[in-house]
């Protein structure tokens, strides 16, 4: 088990057989099909950074209602839910994916799994029947969740950075998932869940990438606190590319920007995904980073351009 602060599991959950990504029949797509791959529709940097702060003004936890002690799950404030569902929002818009909303029956599970995570002081996506205010609903939330040892707003970003998981990086790629949505969110002052397997969403990107193509905040690379995605890795994810021989190059004003490139287990959000790691430098504000990933079909190729908003 790993985790990126708050951040925890065996880098999310696995879906279908054979590493194929969650899918579901029927219900509601979350978006439209066949987008692109492109970056934000944020225009510019003053346009980004407006949507960053405007999204992450209130980041405030709330309350939760339940207890330990007598096993009541309870249920997070409504302000709570909100943000963390306006920050996962706030991700997917970053990478050109539509928005997704939570469902009243997932969140209750979920909040019966943060329940169970919260009494045992630990988490699991298998717990088993022996544990303190175990419940089939929470014990199939678990299955179905990312799930993590801390509140669930800032669950999100830490589950963006992904710490803990180098051979999946499951929490991120099921944030940026094709499929994601609708999605359940529970949590406790010190243990949350957000269901991500299973969506109806059919959004048909080819590639998703993190940090996207586009304009990124830098403070969505490195938080105020522990580690950065540069540590845990840029990554690439396809439902449709297989990335097996995939080879990366950064450059930075026409200057090599050298990285090392790890497969990732497939199923995670994704069929097929990547990360790669910078080897003796950080990403930068006013820099912008060119990525080409040869050896693919079709190759891929796109700019990332970070910004300081502040």
């Amino acid at each position: 088990m790993g985790g990126a602060g708050t951040t925890a599991g065996t880098g999310g959950n696995r879906a279908g057989t054979g590493g194929a990504p969650g899918g579901g029949a029927g219900g509601t797509t979350t978006g439209a099909g066949g987008a692109g791959s492109g970056g934000n529709a944020g225009g510019d940097a003053t346009a980004v950074c407006a949507r960053w702060t405007a999204d992450r003004a209130n980041l405030s936890e709330g309350t939760w209602s339940g207890a330990t002690a007598t096993c009541t799950a309870g249920d997070l404030s409504a302000d709570a839910r909100a943000n963390a569902l306006r920050l996962v929002n706030l991700y997917r818009w970053l990478a050109a994916l539509p928005p997704v909303v939570t469902d009243p029956t997932r969140d209750a599970q979920d909040q019966a799994c943060a329940l169970m995570m919260r009494a045992n002081n630990m988490i699991s996506h298998t717990p088993p029947t022996t544990w303190l205010c175990y419940t089939a609903d929470g014990a199939t939330a678990a299955g179905s969740s990312n799930v993590s040892g801390g509140p669930a707003v800032s669950s999100v970003d830490a589950y963006m950075i992904d710490n803990g998981n180098p051979t999946t990086i499951g929490h991120r790629r099921w944030v940026l998932s094709n499929s994601l949505g609708p999605i359940g969110i529970g949590g406790t002052d010190r243990a949350s869940c957000m269901w991500t397997l299973s969506g109806t969403g059919r959004v048909g990107k080819p590639w998703m990438a993190w940090p996207a193509p586009g304009i990124i905040p830098l403070a969505a690379m490195t938080p105020a606190r522990g580690t950065g995605v540069d540590t845990t890795g840029w990554s690439i994810q396809s439902d449709t590319i297989n990335l097996a021989t995939a080879q990366v190059a950064v450059t930075s004003g026409g200057v090599a920007m050298p990285v090392t490139v790890t497969q990732l287990l497939g199923g995670y959000g994704s069929r097929y995904a990547i990360r790669f790691n910078p080897m003796g430098w950080t990403t930068q504000a006013g820099k912008t980073y060119s990525v080409a990933v040869t050896g693919v079909t079709p190759a891929i190729n796109y700019d990332v351009q970070i910004v300081a908003c502040n």
